[in-house]
């Protein structure tokens, strides 16, 4: 059921026929990871270590899944059509 929901989601999405709050919350997403994934890789560079790789994990953890919650609960929470 779940997989349905997000695949309806998925192409909903990308239609181009989404609500405003539905936009917003894309906009506010991929503005997050952008600005999250900047962050790391300043932080990389500014490391003294030798290590000046880009950190994947905590971007996973701190711009991907807080990007992607909320259209979690969008799907949990929505009204049934």
């Amino acid at each position: 059921m779940f997989k349905n929901n997000f695949k309806e989601f998925i192409d909903k999405l990308f239609s181009g026929n989404q609500s405003s709050l539905i936009k917003i919350f894309s906009t506010l997403s991929i503005i997050w990871m952008i600005f999250i994934g900047y962050l790391i890789w300043w932080n990389g560079i500014k490391n003294p270590g030798f290590d000046k790789s880009f950190k994947w994990d905590e971007w996973i953890w701190f711009g991907l899944v807080p990007a992607i919650v909320p259209f979690i609960f969008y799907l949990i929470w929505k009204k049934r059509d």
